[in-house]
């Protein structure tokens, strides 16, 4: 059964950082990109960070470049988004997502997706 597990959210003050992990189980993990997305209340989910299946593409919103980095280990079956700079608009669920677009921020790319894992950015 193929499954996405985030985990690493929590309370952050601005300007802190975090690092959030999605374990991948169930599925060829090394053959799929993964999506990091998130939803704050009241707003349609968008994406943040996405990488290609061998970690040598990756892609940002541009709300999130140059404080979040997006990294995989394939021999763990996990990626890794480390949030520095955090400001409270960062705000939301944060979800991994798998498909196979490389480079794609779009929610319609992929094809299974986490129960995600909450981040709040106040003081």
């Amino acid at each position: 059964q193929l499954q996405l597990v985030e985990s690493g959210g929590g309370l952050v003050q601005p300007g802190g950082s975090l690092r959030l992990s999605c374990a991948a189980s169930g599925f060829t993990f090394g053959t799929y990109v993964i999506g990091w997305f998130r939803q704050a209340p009241g707003k349609e989910r968008e994406g943040v960070s996405c990488i290609g299946s061998k970690g040598r593409s990756t892609n940002y919103a541009d709300s999130v470049k140059g404080r979040f980095t997006i990294s995989r280990d394939n021999a763990k079956n996990t990626v890794y988004l480390q949030m520095n700079s955090l400001k409270p608009e960062d705000t939301a669920v944060y979800y991994c997502a798998a498909g196979y677009y490389i480079g794609s921020l779009a929610t319609s790319r992929y094809d299974y997706w986490g129960q995600g894992t909450q981040v709040t950015v106040s003081s």
